[in-house]
């Protein structure tokens, strides 16, 4: 199990550099690029977590993996509503969400969140 938890924590750390938001004409956008303090988040509990399954705590890995999803979960919620609120110049709400609908998420949130579920995995401990 430990090593599951190493490739769900080294997961979630490289997930924050792949393309996870796609804006039009500005281009595929990062965890640093939608949000500087998301980001520096992400990455001292990515790393907590590795620190954490490096030394066999592994309920810290778990606790940190339910963290990162609550973040990510956060940053979606984040990312609809302030989409939203940037098209809040046009007349319509139609129209905002039409316009708020360009913004696009990328390929890069299955492997966060894939890392983060990683982390939660539990050790088997029924002995025979």
């Amino acid at each position: 199990m430990k090593n599951i938890q190493l490739i769900g924590s080294l997961l979630v750390i490289a997930g924050s550099f792949l393309p996870l938001v796609h804006v039009p004409v500005i281009g595929n956008w990062n965890y640093w690029k939608l949000d500087h303090s998301l980001a520096i988040i992400c990455w001292i509990l990515g790393v907590c977590a590795l620190f954490g399954v490096v030394n066999n705590r592994f309920k810290m890995g778990q606790i940190l993996g339910f963290l990162l999803i609550l973040l990510f979960i956060f940053t979606l919620v984040a990312i609809k509503m302030q989409s939203l609120n940037y098209f809040s110049f046009l007349p319509f709400s139609s129209w905002r969400e039409t316009f708020a609908g360009v913004v696009k998420l990328k390929w890069g949130w299955i492997i966060e969140f894939l890392g983060a579920f990683l982390l939660l995995i539990k050790k088997n401990t029924t002995k025979i």
